[in-house]
């Protein structure tokens, strides 16, 4: 089977870590295969901030929801959408900075991290590391980008924990391929395809809780999708100089 598509199947989010340190061989690797990942117009919209220091990543684990994973593992790498270099490619040539005045700013530069961080991952895990992405740095975001000084133009997409595991977590199942792999135009008929993943993810989680929960796909997603869970990220990305026209 091939290396590549090995480690991308194999995939796990780890919410467990040792106190083993990430060598700097491995986490230069890692940021290396970041850069080398597909930007649009080659622009390289990605900063990624690694904070080690125990006390940050306590504030850190504190801003994205009491996420204990983020204070015991030995790096955190937040992955920022960054228009700030073009904002100084823009003033080098005497021009003005434009593109953030539009919404297609946020979607390149979100896109930008997820390319970068895909590949994070994939080096991360070839390497035997544990990683779990973090949404939840934009939960608080204001104040992340407050203790990590990001200036303007720059905001915070998603974080990334980094560390040794402490053992290996069950892969999730995902949904079949036909709810996700639509050829020629989109097929709207899913509901059989998610009643059916519904029934899979139910025995899957009776069986990681030990029968104590039983909760499907489409209940989890619906729980949270009812509402805007974080609520400050227009105001963050207006602070930083987004706008939405």
């Amino acid at each position: 089977m091939n290396d590549v598509y090995h480690t991308l199947i194999n995939h796990r989010s780890i919410r467990n870590y040792t106190d083993q340190s990430v060598s700097d061989q491995d986490l230069r690797m890692i940021i290396e295969s970041v850069q080398a990942a597909a930007s649009s117009i080659n622009g390289q919209q990605v900063t990624v901030i690694s904070i080690q220091n125990p006390k940050t990543k306590s504030k850190i684990a504190e801003l994205s929801g009491n996420q204990s994973w983020i204070e015991q593992a030995p790096v955190f790498l937040l992955f920022c959408a960054d228009f700030y270099r073009a904002k100084i490619a823009a003033e080098l040539n005497g021009e003005q900075l434009v593109v953030t005045d539009s919404a297609e700013s946020i979607i390149v530069g979100s896109t930008d991290v997820g390319l970068a961080m895909g590949n994070a991952i994939a080096t991360a895990e070839s390497l035997g590391l544990g990683i779990v992405p973090i949404g939840g740095v934009r939960r608080q975001p204001l104040e992340l980008i407050e203790l990590l000084g990001l200036p303007e133009y720059v905001f915070p997409v998603s974080g990334l924990v980094v560390g040794h595991p402490v053992d290996t977590s069950d892969k999730k199942h995902r949904l079949p391929q036909a709810a996700v792999w639509h050829k020629e135009t989109y097929n709207t008929e899913l509901k059989g395809l998610i009643k059916q993943y519904d029934d899979e993810v139910s025995v899957y989680m009776e069986k990681r809780t030990n029968g104590k929960e039983t909760r499907n796909w489409s209940q989890t997603v619906s729980s949270i999708y009812n509402r805007i869970y974080y609520p400050l990220v227009r105001d963050m990305l207006e602070k930083q100089g987004f706008e939405f026209k």
